[in-house]
C-alpha cells in the first residue's frame, strides 16, 4: 500500500492506492480525492479555528481533524457521503469542547498571527491557510505557509500569547 501526504490550505489529504478488497483505479482515486477536498473546503461554517483532514482508501473515506461546531462534523460527513463513488465514510472528526477561555485564546491568537505585518498575506478572505486549533488551552497550528521563516514566525507569535499551556506547530512549508 502506498501512502502520500499533501497539505493544501490547511486541509490534509492522504491517499492510499489499491486497497486489497476495495480497489480503485488511480484515476478514480484522484477524482475522489479532488471531490472530497472540494466539498470540505466549500463547507460554509469551516473557519480558521477548524482543521479538516481526510484519507481516501479505495472507495472509503475517513474524515479526521478538529472542529468547533458539532454541525460542521455532521455537514462534512453528509457532503462526502453524497460524492459519487464513495461507499463508506468513517467520521473521526473531533468536536472541540465548548470553553469561553479557549474562545478568548482563539481570538488573541488570531490577532497575534494574522495581525502581524509579515503574516498578513495569509489573511485571505475565504480559507485561511494557518489554522488555529485550541483545546483546553493547548494550541496547535495547522496548515501551509510559504517559507520556514513564516512557519517559525507564526510559532513565535502564538507562543507570545498568554493563556496557552502549549503550542504545537504542525505548519507545512509549501514546495511550490
Amino acid at each position: 500500500m502506498r501512502i502520500s501526504l499533501l497539505a493544501v490550505l490547511g486541509v490534509s489529504l492522504t491517499l492510499s492506492s489499491f486497497a486489497q478488497n476495495n480497489q480503485a483505479s488511480p484515476k478514480s482515486q484522484e477524482r475522489l480525492q479532488k471531490e472530497v477536498r472540494h466539498e470540505l473546503v466549500m463547507l460554509p461554517l469551516l473557519g480558521v479555528f477548524d482543521n479538516l483532514a481526510y484519507r481516501v482508501d479505495g472507495y472509503n473515506v475517513t474524515l479526521m481533524g478538529q472542529v468547533t461546531r458539532p454541525t460542521l462534523k455532521t455537514d462534512a460527513e453528509r457532503v462526502v457521503k453524497r460524492i459519487e463513488g464513495v461507499e463508506t465514510v468513517n467520521n473521526q472528526i473531533e468536536v472541540l469542547p465548548v470553553s469561553p477561555n479557549d474562545d478568548r485564546l482563539r481570538r488573541r491568537l488570531y490577532r497575534a498571527i494574522y495581525g502581524y505585518p509579515s503574516l498578513q498575506k495569509y489573511d485571505m478572505p475565504v480559507i485561511k491557510p494557518i489554522r488555529i486549533i485550541v483545546k483546553n488551552g493547548n494550541v496547535t497550528l495547522e496548515g501551509v505557509v510559504d517559507s520556514e521563516m513564516d512557519k517559525n514566525l507564526a510559532n513565535i507569535r502564538a507562543r507570545e500569547v498568554s493563556g496557552s499551556f502549549s503550542v504545537t506547530n504542525n505548519l507545512v512549508v509549501s514546495k511550490g
